[in-house]
């Protein structure tokens, strides 16, 4: 297959629009709550595959492996520590097949799920391989790029910034934090990361491509807020942005987002104002979401 301009070089023309939630549109298919995704790129390869094939045609050039619970220490809460390889193969190859000539395919990274030391019990050496394992076999499905996502400890994000650039020097790394509001205006992960803190600390890990997704509790005007902080701490490297679709909501045990696709696209079109390069989706956003946005 012919492979895409580059992404760094594609981006120095202009945004690009990354896709969106895959979980809830997963169990919109049946997927049991708290069942692995990751198992249907095997078993329900279809179905994985129609979602990709949603925000592509929906105007998505980014699209993201089903991949994000794809480490050995995630997989093992599913019996399937051993499985990594294939699975992650798999989802990088059902992207690729979607993303088509001129599209890249970000192969999808996500927290191993434990604390390293002294905080846990992993060290760097035994995380460092956790993640080389899932982002070599990511890269031989086809992945474009590296996603490592959804973090809150900048030692973490080192840890797998430094795996990317041993295994595949050549792929461009992007890295996503999540976010909260302690206070109006002001942003911090779970760790008491700052905006500007996780920035400078994977800028010097080696990201070339920072930002944030799915925010706890944040509204669009708190996303807005937040990108001008990345931005402005970014100082001129790509700042990519994938807010929830709204502020949740609770009924019950059942966490709803209302945001329809037009507020979605009027969200992002102000983003982009605010010099992010790459906006896309997070939870509770669906292929409509991303149309809209792409037509904006």
């Amino acid at each position: 297959m012919q492979r895409p301009t580059p992404l760094l070089e594609a981006l120095q023309s202009g945004p690009l629009l990354c896709d969106g939630a895959m979980g809830t549109q997963l169990m919109a298919l049946g997927l049991a709550p708290g069942a692995c995704g990751m198992l249907w790129n095997l078993e329900r390869p279809e179905a994985v595959q129609s979602i990709h094939q949603a925000y592509r045609t929906a105007g998505c050039r980014l699209i993201t492996t089903n991949s994000f619970g794809g480490s050995r220490t995630a997989l093992a809460l599913h019996g399937a520590a051993e499985r990594v390889v294939e699975f992650n193969r798999a989802a990088a190859e059902l992207a690729q097949a979607a993303a088509g000539p001129d599209g890249w395919v970000l192969g999808d990274v996500g927290p191993f799920g434990g604390f390293l030391e002294p905080l846990g019990e992993m060290t760097p050496e035994e995380l460092e391989g956790i993640f080389s394992e899932q982002i070599a076999a990511l890269a031989s499905g086809g992945a474009d790029a590296i996603l490592i996502e959804t973090m809150v400890d900048p030692a973490e994000v080192a840890v797998a910034l430094n795996a990317a650039a041993q295994v595949v020097p050549d792929l461009p790394r992007i890295v996503t934090f999540a976010f909260q509001g302690t206070t109006p205006g002001t942003f911090r992960t779970l760790m008491g990361t700052s905006p500007e803190l996780a920035v400078e600390s994977a800028r010097e890990a080696g990201a070339q491509i920072v930002g944030a997704n799915c925010g706890t509790g944040l509204g669009f005007d708190d996303y807005l807020a937040l990108a001008r902080q990345l931005v402005a701490a970014a100082d001129g490297m790509p700042v990519i942005l994938q807010p929830n679709a709204g502020a949740p909501r609770m009924d019950g045990d059942c966490c709803h987002y209302d945001a329809t696709p037009a507020e979605f696209a009027a969200a992002l079109a102000e983003l982009r104002a605010a010099g992010v390069r790459i906006v896309g989706g997070c939870c509770g956003t669906t292929p409509d979401h991303l149309a809209a946005a792409a037509g904006d």
